[in-house]
């Protein structure tokens, strides 16, 4: 399943060569991407086991994320997360505090998506205080700048999460390149029934 969603992943633009990482929740231990892996080419010794709440030895070859994945586990239910970089979504979190999305599918999957702000982006505990709240209520999380987290009961619902946050992004962003600002799409999409 990780090979796969990671080739998603990368064929589907929403994360670069050597970015963006998965996991998996095991009881008290989780399975996370390598540091440095390659999203797009997965491999087994690609995912490396480590501690929900304790370090060990395999620590060092884990994600830079792991400290967000590790707090995110402990504050939600959890099973699977998703870190990406969508390249719509992350260019609307730098100008928007959420990211509502003005189609339907994306209205009735993500409804709102909240964007937190973190002064140090990559790997922080900074970062885990800010994402691990927000996505007590929300399946997804956009931060500022930097990227999305998802999550789900399988990798394949924090993946799908991911791809409907980019895809409804991008529709938002194409409504604003008709010289329509989100927030007034927003309100006249509240004349129509299917929103």
């Amino acid at each position: 399943m990780f090979r796969d969603i990671g080739r998603d992943i990368y064929l589907g633009g929403l994360a670069s060569s050597h970015a963006g990482n998965m996991s998996v929740r095991m009881g008290d231990r989780i399975l996370i991407t390598r540091r440095g892996s390659m999203i797009g080419r997965l491999k087994p010794e690609d995912l490396i086991e480590t501690g929900l709440y304790e370090d060990d030895s395999n620590i060092m070859l884990a994600s830079s994320e792991l400290v967000v994945h590790r707090a995110i586990y402990q504050a939600t239910s959890a099973l699977a997360i998703v870190h990406a970089h969508p390249p719509h979504a992350t260019a609307l979190s730098m100008c928007e505090d959420a990211i509502v999305p003005a189609d339907s599918e994306g209205s009735y999957l993500l409804h709102r998506v909240p964007v937190v702000t973190s002064s140090r982006t990559i790997g922080s505990s900074e970062v885990a205080d800010v994402v691990a709240p927000a996505l007590k209520d929300h399946k997804v999380v956009m931060l500022r700048g930097h990227g999305s987290f998802a999550v789900g009961e399988m990798l394949e619902e924090a993946f799908m999460l991911t791809s409907s946050l980019e895809f409804s992004s991008r529709i938002l962003y194409l409504v604003c390149g008709l010289g329509k600002s989100a927030k007034e799409f927003r309100k006249d999409a509240d004349k129509y029934e299917t929103w």
